[in-house]
């Protein structure tokens, strides 16, 4: 039996990090749906390359660590990366690992993202940064990406306030279906499935 790879990118500063925190749940959403599925997880945690990233930035050269890391992620058959909003985008750390990443390294490979940040304010570096990053290297992004604001994760810390754990499921039934080519089956609600639109938000303010 063929096992799929899947490999886990945090960049997460502090420890306990609400970054990995949120990568490790994708990760067990998306193990979950492949239960019938031989899969191994790695979780790199780019904290721990901070250092070797950056020499490798100057020097040219990946110490071993680092290069365990750049292949794990090139091999992967799927990937899920998740970073900390620093400045309104991605953070350094995040950004300079996947520089150093050969150009179709992720050519064609399932992405799921995510993002963790102070506020929710911050939700649209999804769009506006991350899909664009993974697009130009040619991944093949999954449609539900996932934001973690700090209220997310609830006053105790939970991480099981309301519709958080909606949005991971169905972010791990997308990227599962999109590394063994199955249909996307069962779709939790979502988030935003209850959305009413700004339009008729305005209609009722001038009516009330």
């Amino acid at each position: 039996m063929t096992t799929l790879k899947l490999v886990v990118v945090s960049a997460g500063l502090s420890r306990p990090s609400s970054t990995r925190l949120l990568a490790d749940r994708l990760a067990r959403a998306t193990g979950e749906q492949l239960k019938d599925v031989d899969t191994e997880v790695r979780v790199i945690e780019l904290r721990d390359l901070a250092t070797a990233i950056a020499d490798h930035m100057v020097t040219g050269f990946p110490g071993a660590g680092l290069r365990d890391a750049l292949d794990a992620v090139a091999g992967a058959d799927g990937l899920i990366a998740v970073t900390p909003v620093f400045t309104a985008s991605y953070s350094g750390l995040f950004k300079s690992f996947f520089d150093l990443l050969d150009n179709t390294a992720l050519t064609g490979k399932p992405v799921l993202v995510g993002a963790t940040g102070g506020t929710a304010r911050h939700s649209l570096v999804l769009d506006h940064a991350l899909r664009p990053l993974f697009a130009f290297l040619r991944a093949r992004v999954v449609p539900t990406a996932v934001y973690a604001a700090s209220e997310d994760w609830g006053s105790e810390g939970d991480g099981h306030t309301e519709h958080l754990p909606g949005r991971i499921d169905l972010a791990g039934q997308e990227m599962a279906a999109e590394m063994t080519g199955r249909p996307a089956v069962g779709r939790t609600s979502d988030t935003y499935d209850d959305m009413v639109p700004f339009a008729e938000q305005l209609a009722a303010l001038r009516t009330g």
